[in-house]
């Protein structure tokens, strides 16, 4: 299958690029630069400009773009980076799918969404027909889903990836957190209360796949592991594997002067469960936790 993917270069997307290419298929990035290699072609979604033909072109198109929601401290500038890095490259890829003629169009558009979209829903569990919660993720993921409508309307099958916390060493919401564990200053978060909706790396690499595959497959879908756990759950488990104490937990006041608007964030509890998964027969690597993070850990 011909493949084109925004979003290549980040923490995902090289480890999915290795992940289709392994499995034969031929992956053509978008990148906003001059591009170097014969597998790049140019756009610029803040504008939205993006040669046609390069869609046409495509198979299926994987939008992972976005700036990382925790590579920076929050304030007003950076939330707007955040929201227009993902809303404009989505609408510039929905609306040039839509533009194409029929016969032109990619079979299938997998777009990155997040578990951000349900908001702080406490103890309560939630799948994909859940509504939007509150606050500045869950908007932010209401427009974002809106974005790829045009594609839809056109009548390709679409697939928002509504992704939880992957677990992997260099990167994502765990590689912050080694060095203050392995020194022993770490600690649950604020109560600890909050539940975090994990997914092994392995896991999410065959999720994609697997939608990538399934052509009866689309809308929202909870790429997220079937157990998730609670960060204070989450913090023991991760102390024991690295032999570590983690008995300094972080208030809420701490993070607030840490992080601005991101501790918000940091603190809301999302117990999502991965309903169209689940009945749709994928079958998961890592279904606990202590494998998820040894995986992690050590992979």
């Amino acid at each position: 299958m011909r493949i084109l993917m925004a979003g290549a270069s980040g923490f995902l997307g090289t480890r999915l690029v290795a992940r289709l290419t392994a499995d034969g298929h031929q992956i053509t990035r978008l990148v906003r630069r001059t591009p170097r290699t014969g597998d790049e072609r140019q756009w610029n979604p803040s504008a939205a400009q993006l040669d046609p033909a390069v869609v046409a072109d495509a198979d299926a198109v994987i939008n992972l773009a976005g700036a990382g929601v925790g590579d920076k401290r929050w304030n007003d500038e950076y939330k707007k980076v955040i929201r227009s890095s993902r809303v404009d490259s989505t609408t510039t890829l929905a609306i040039t799918i839509a533009g194409l003629a029929a016969a032109d169009r990619p079979a299938a558009m997998l777009n990155a969404s997040a578990v951000g979209w349900y908001g702080n829903t406490g103890d309560r569990v939630v799948e994909e027909d859940s509504p939007a919660g509150d606050g500045f993720l869950a908007d932010v993921c209401r427009v974002w889903e809106a974005a790829t409508r045009p594609a839809e309307d056109a009548d390709v099958r679409v697939v928002r990836l509504r992704t939880g916390l992957p677990l992997h060493r260099d990167g994502g919401m765990l590689k912050p957190q080694l060095l203050p564990f392995r020194l022993g200053i770490a600690g649950k978060l604020g109560s600890g209360r909050q539940w975090l909706p994990w997914i092994s790396m392995r896991d999410w690499l065959d999720a994609v796949a697997f939608l990538l595959a399934r052509e009866d497959l689309a809308g929202p879908v909870n790429v997220a592991g079937p157990s998730p756990v609670t960060n204070a759950e989450f913090t023991r488990e991760l102390a024991r594997q690295l032999h570590r104490p983690a008995i300094i937990p972080v208030p809420a006041l701490a993070l607030k002067i840490a992080l601005g608007g991101f501790a918000h964030e940091a603190l809301t509890s999302a117990r999502v469960l991965p309903g169209v998964l689940t009945k749709a027969g994928f079958s998961y690597t890592h279904r606990d936790l202590p494998s998820a993070l040894h995986a992690a850990l050590t992979g």
